[in-house]
């Protein structure tokens, strides 16, 4: 005999509802900045001996309420623990130079402040994009910037990193012909967000970037290897 049929009407399940309430899930309501030198640990496929370190400039509480390291890499400010790539690394923990320690989670006490400041600054919900927190970037991490295809590029340092309520994260540039003072703070009118101006902009470590600005040849061609393969 074969099954009885349920009464009830079958559901149709949107996948693309679920989709989107997963990724909202995922949206930053909250940042904080690593002011204590803490690493993300990291591996090359081509070197599966070697771990490496980077430091992590901020982090992170999500809408679904986990913590998660960010650094700037590649186009984006990315969460550590995302990062899963063959090419360009895999996310292995977090490292506290000072003890060599190497942990799986965020800090307790990174949780706590993110928690605690995202209860005490509670916006409310609007239809529009609004912008929700401003961050120094306290790496010295710069920004190659490019207008339009044809354009040159342009390597620029970051000032701060902006979160809006959509969950989005966008690098903070100076627009040098209006800058009036020094230091530029994120309160100067001079700034604006690298995506409202630049068609594409990757993201480099101080290090990294003075190579590039030097016109080391084995950084320039590392970095028209990564250019052809984002196109």
């Amino acid at each position: 005999m074969g099954a009885s049929l349920s009464p009830r009407s079958a559901q149709v399940i949107d996948l693309e509802t679920v989709r989107q309430r997963q990724q909202a899930q995922k949206c930053l309501v909250r940042l904080a900045p690593e002011l204590d030198g803490l690493e993300m640990v990291y591996q090359l496929a081509e070197s599966p001996d070697t771990y490496y370190g980077m430091p992590i400039l901020a982090w992170g509480l999500r809408e679904d309420g986990n913590v998660i390291g960010l650094v700037p890499w590649m186009e984006t400010l990315a969460a550590c623990g995302d990062l899963n790539s063959q090419e360009n690394g895999h996310f292995v923990g977090y490292r506290d130079p000072e003890t060599d320690e190497i942990f799986d989670t965020p800090p307790d006490h990174k949780y706590h402040e993110l928690v605690a400041a995202a209860e005490y600054f509670d916006y409310e919900a609007s239809g529009e994009v609004t912008l929700i927190q401003q961050i120094p970037d306290t790496l010295g991490t710069h920004a190659l910037c490019m207008t339009h295809p044809n354009a040159p590029w342009h390597m620029k340092p970051i000032y701060g990193w902006r979160l809006y309520s959509d969950g989005s994260v966008d690098a903070l540039l100076a627009d040098e012909q209006k800058a009036t003072m020094t230091p530029i703070l994120l309160s100067d009118k001079c700034l604006y967000g690298a995506r409202t101006r630049h068609q594409t902009a990757y993201f480099f470590q101080r290090h990294i970037a003075n190579r590039i600005l030097e016109e080391d040849p084995a950084t320039l061609d590392a970095l028209a290897m990564m250019v052809v393969a984002g196109d």
